[in-house]
């Protein structure tokens, strides 16, 4: 699982990330608004841990920015003040948690479970398609080079996979993807296939992903390919 941690105290950054990456997370750590924004809208993620109080850009203003880009991402919240206002502020932005400090890391480590919960019922057996090679347990997507997906972007090609002869339709992707999450839309499956033509560039794969924001999409290759 692929989070992101934004927390710009770099004593406390350093512990939560050692921490987590311990539990088996793999975690890319920021230390201001705006690097976790950028973050955010180049990468794909299964959860965020953002700081209200941060240089640049505050946590409040990077879930609403987010959020209006139609990114789903869930995000617990970190905040030094307690006040309901503060609360309310970020649950009204569209967080989906958040954990005043100072926290014991038992509970965060509860919390950030609770947020990631993943799909439990995933075949174990890898997928190969193609060029590449796509691995339901560790969710690597791999071909000369390897690189890590995030659950969204693993749910979406394993769905773009197993209908590759017929393509999907923008809404179809959207209920079978994103089911429980009615604020996405077409832009929110737009971003993704964009992280995913990134990735299958990285990995060195011929295949890439056809279709046009809100239409219909199917695998292709630049080359001739199984």
């Amino acid at each position: 699982m692929k989070l992101l941690l934004a927390e710009d105290t770099e004593d406390l950054n350093r512990v939560i990330t050692a921490i987590l990456t311990h539990e088996g997370f793999e975690v890319d750590s920021t230390y201001d608004g705006v690097q976790a924004l950028e973050r955010l809208t180049n990468e794909g993620y299964d959860g965020v841990i953002l700081d209200i109080m941060m240089p640049r850009m505050d946590g409040i203003q990077v879930l609403k920015e987010i959020r209006q880009r139609r990114i789903t991402t869930p995000v617990l919240l970190l905040t030094a003040k307690a006040e309901v206002d503060d609360r309310v502020a970020g649950l009204d932005a569209g967080a989906d948690d958040y954990l005043p400090k100072p926290f014991a890391m038992k509970e965060l480590m509860a919390r950030v479970r609770a947020m990631t919960r993943r799909r439990a019922s995933y075949d174990t057996e890898k997928i190969s398609y193609a060029d590449f090679l796509l691995d339901p347990e560790t969710l690597e997507l791999s071909c000369t080079n390897a690189v890590r997906l995030s659950l969204k972007e693993y749910e979406l090609l394993d769905l773009l996979i197993h209908n590759a002869e017929t393509g999907m339709e923008t809404e179809q992707v959207l209920t079978q993807v994103w089911a429980a999450e009615p604020d996405a839309d077409a832009d929110t499956l737009w971003l993704y296939v964009n992280y995913l033509r990134r990735k299958l560039q990285v990995v060195g794969s011929a295949i890439s992903i056809a279709g046009e924001r809100g239409g219909h999409f199917t695998m292709t290759a630049q080359e001739a390919a199984a």
